[in-house]
């Protein structure tokens, strides 16, 4: 996508390889590779924050952007404090080649992400593309004036929106493509990626998850 290349394995455990940086976010069930430039985790959930996949990914000049409570258990579990960075929504960071916005993420009316946890989505920028990571969140009107090339969603409710208000977030937002994430594994299915995309406007480009580790 847009000369990237992209893997959602699962959850939201994303891989995008951009003009030689390859960045993770929130990796889950993944290869073993250590290649990684940044590794962005949105929240302490298992599913979003697992150290055993974190320690498959990174190599020794890699950076993790973290919100506090895993930054925090991050270094008392001996990661190199020089290599994290610590953020809250409304921050941004300018890494060597990517420039990041952290957002908020969070449930309206449900308490399995609380907005005073302060964790986060990403909007990160590689090479002028512009990757809004929305992490695990209800459909927040604060965040319907990001623009990005690419958005990846969660859709199988529960603990985040569902199909039918993600289709409606992504349709306000209008990104070039949207990649729905976080079904197929605790909840969500198959089913509800189509019903995502039969939702989503026909000039919004809608891809299935493929996993490729």
């Amino acid at each position: 996508i847009g000369g990237a290349m992209i893997t959602v394995n699962c959850q939201s455990s994303i891989r995008i390889e951009n003009s030689g940086l390859a960045i993770y976010f929130d990796p889950l069930k993944i290869a073993e590779r250590h290649d990684a430039n940044y590794i962005f985790i949105t929240h302490s959930h298992w599913d979003h924050f697992s150290p055993e996949d974190i320690q498959k990914a990174v190599n020794e000049s890699t950076i993790i952007v973290a919100p506090r409570d895993v930054y925090d258990k991050l270094a008392e579990t001996g990661f190199d404090a020089n290599k994290l960075r610590c953020v809250q929504p409304n921050d941004e960071l300018d890494l060597d080649g990517v420039h990041v916005q952290a957002v908020p993420a969070y449930n309206i009316d449900k308490d399995f992400h609380p907005k005073a946890n302060n964790w986060v989505g990403y909007v990160v920028t590689i090479n002028n593309a512009i990757y809004y990571i929305m992490g695990d969140t209800d459909a927040l009107p604060e965040n319907e004036n990001i623009r990005c090339d690419t958005l990846f969603i969660p859709i199988g409710g529960t603990y985040t929106m569902d199909a039918t208000e993600a289709a409606n977030f992504t349709n306000r937002i209008r990104p070039a493509t949207a990649i729905p994430t976080h079904y197929g594994m605790v909840v969500g299915t198959h089913d509800d990626f189509v019903k995502f995309k039969s939702l989503v406007d026909t000039g919004i480009n809608v891809v299935e998850k493929i996993k490729l580790d």
